[in-house]
This record gives C-alpha cells, sequence and structure tokens, in this order.
C-alpha cells in the first residue's frame, strides 16, 4: 500500500512530466488525439474557432497548425463571398436569383469540401489542399504566425 501512495502521491517533478517552458505537463490538456484534434479544426464553420485558438496560441504540430490556417482560410473565404453575393443579389433585380443560386454552390462547396478533407484525415492522408494550402500557408500564416 505505501508503495501505491508514493508512486500516486509523487508530484510531476519525481517522475519527469515537465511541458514545455519547465511546467509541469497535464495529461488532461492532451485528451484529445491530434487525429480528433484535425477533425475538429475542419468542421465547416464551428471549426474556425478552435482553428483561431491554436494558431493565437502558436501550439501544436505542424500538421495542427497547417490545418488550422487552411481551415480559417477556407472559413473566411466562404463568409467573404458569401457576403458579397448576398449583397449582390439584393441590390439587384436581374441578378438576383442566379447570384443566390451561386451563394448556394459556394456555401455547398465549403461544406463538401471540408468533409471531403474529414474523410482523407479518418483514412490517414494529408489534409493538404493543392494551391490552396499554399496559399493558407502565406497569407494566414503572415498574420497569425
Amino acid at each position: 500500500m505505501e508503495n501505491f501512495q508514493s508512486n500516486h502521491n509523487s508530484s510531476a517533478s519525481d517522475r519527469g512530466d515537465w511541458g514545455e517552458g519547465g511546467q509541469p505537463h497535464d495529461q488532461f490538456l492532451d485528451s484529445a488525439t491530434p487525429k480528433t484534434q484535425l477533425l475538429i479544426y475542419l468542421i465547416p464553420v464551428i471549426g474556425f474557432f478552435p482553428s483561431l485558438w491554436t494558431l493565437y496560441r502558436h501550439q501544436g504540430s505542424r500538421e495542427q497548425l497547417a490545418a488550422s490556417r487552411l481551415s480559417i482560410t477556407l472559413a473566411f473565404t466562404w463568409f467573404l463571398g458569401y457576403l458579397l453575393l448576398a449583397t449582390g443579389a439584393e441590390n439587384s433585380e436581374l441578378l438576383g436569383m442566379r447570384l443566390l443560386i451561386l451563394n448556394s454552390f459556394l456555401t455547398s462547396g465549403y461544406f463538401l469540401i471540408s468533409l471531403w478533407l474529414i474523410f482523407r484525415i479518418i483514412q490517414g492522408k494529408s489534409s493538404r489542399l493543392p494551391g490552396f494550402s499554399r496559399f493558407a500557408e502565406r497569407v494566414v500564416g503572415k498574420y497569425l504566425s
């Protein structure tokens, strides 16, 4: 019993569980696996917020940071396009319906691309989009990393 209590009550410094910056490592902070975190980042609209938080804190693996940049770029591009197309549809009588249809295609595309990336991560493949990932690294990486 004494042996169990001494091992159970030992501090992080005794066990060598130290994280970054000399702080004791908390296992509860890392409860989600990196794969699960990548899936959370790529959830349409909702994944924007954990992605932003990850980039703001500058913590995570290289793959997590890349997925966060991609998620933010996809969400921001969709939101900007959505606003512009909705504004154009509201102000144009002639093209209004066409712009709303284009807006629905843009939204559907955003959700389908996000789901496709989620399935790629589940399969163990890369979450990169040709051209778009490089754009995300240059633009978002410049301002948030």
